[in-house]
């Protein structure tokens, strides 16, 4: 199956995934300038008008590079829905979407089949973030065009599947476009995932350590400080599992070694911002493969070492 067009032609096969807090007009607008798909969460843009102001920057700044660069146009950008019920800022946020005809919408945390429609509208496509080959099903059922096969060690909300497992379950049926996420910080990693059967790497964690990225200084330098062994898997700040460093656990106050379980029900994306998601803020998300990355960069360097690391993978193998 041929890919959407809004997939095609990047200069790189990767997805830059978007990063609760971290993500913002700058290092989206510079992930697409580079020729990767850069994306970032609708809740990010506090409160609910800041919205309308974002997509009203990326869409006419990278409107205005691609007009002085038809010869190396910029990558489309994404924007990330949370559709759990406890959003209540969904359809508000789907209309702005719709609005600026955003080219990628990436939905989390449940499927809905009315904010499918909603991007089919104007053209747009939707990915569906996944854990297992039963919500991949259901996410194509309900209209999505495509799967984020979130399988273990992805930073942020992650599943706990081999990412070998997972991809080839889902390809034993859908011949639609995967990005594989899951502790991919170079270009081998993303051509790794190519081979698997995926057709995208889904890189977020290693995008933390960027100059544009809206981190705190101690947290970039974090990224770079620590490897694989420094992350915890836990429910407790959200609700739903996922991976965070250590140090900003200890931090905060906490054994990271001996965290209790959190009542699933209880996790809240809302505008208003509860106190898991607060949170965030001081308990750092992370995925197992930020043990690559070795200094704080722009965005524009750190795909271009993306870049030389895929060409010179895929030469060893040739």
């Amino acid at each position: 199956m041929a890919l959407p067009q809004q997939l095609q032609n990047l200069r790189l096969p990767v997805i830059g995934s978007p990063l609760f807090i971290i993500s913002n007009p700058d290092i989206v607008i510079e992930q697409c300038k580079a020729g990767i798909v850069g994306s970032f969460p609708a809740l990010n843009a506090r409160p609910g008008p800041v919205l309308e102001e974002w997509l009203k920057r990326i869409t006419e700044e990278l409107d205005a590079y691609n007009q002085a660069n038809p010869d190396n146009p910029a990558a489309p950008f994404a924007v990330n829905q949370i559709v759990h019920k406890s959003n209540d800022r969904l359809m508000h946020d789907v209309e702005m979407c719709v609005k600026y005809k955003v080219p990628i919408i990436i939905t989390s945390l449940g499927a809905r089949v009315e904010v499918n429609d909603a991007i089919h509208s104007y053209g747009g496509i939707v990915l569906h973030d996944i854990i297992n080959n039963k919500f991949a099903k259901k996410a194509i059922e309900k209209g999505a065009d495509g799967l984020i096969a979130v399988a273990a060690g992805a930073g942020g909300h992650a599943g706990t599947l081999s990412p070998f497992a997972l991809i080839q379950e889902i390809r034993t049926w859908f011949d639609g476009p995967v990005a594989m996420s899951g502790s991919i910080a170079t270009g081998d990693a993303v051509l790794a995932a190519q081979a698997m059967g995926a057709d995208f790497g889904y890189i977020g964690s290693a995008f933390i350590a960027t100059k544009e990225a809206n981190a705190d200084e101690r947290y970039k330098q974090s990224i770079v400080d620590h490897c694989a062994d420094d992350i915890v898997y836990t429910n407790l700040f959200t609700g739903v599992h996922g991976n965070y460093l250590k140090p900003s656990i200890r931090d905060a106050g906490m054994d990271p070694d001996n965290l209790p379980e959190s009542d699933p029900s209880a996790m809240s994306f809302g505008s208003g911002g509860s106190e898991k998601s607060k949170a965030w803020k001081d308990i750092w998300g992370c995925g197992q493969g930020i043990g690559a990355v070795d200094a704080v960069r722009t965005t524009a360097e750190f795909v271009d070492i993306l870049d030389a690391q895929y060409k010179a993978a895929k030469q060893r193998i040739c």
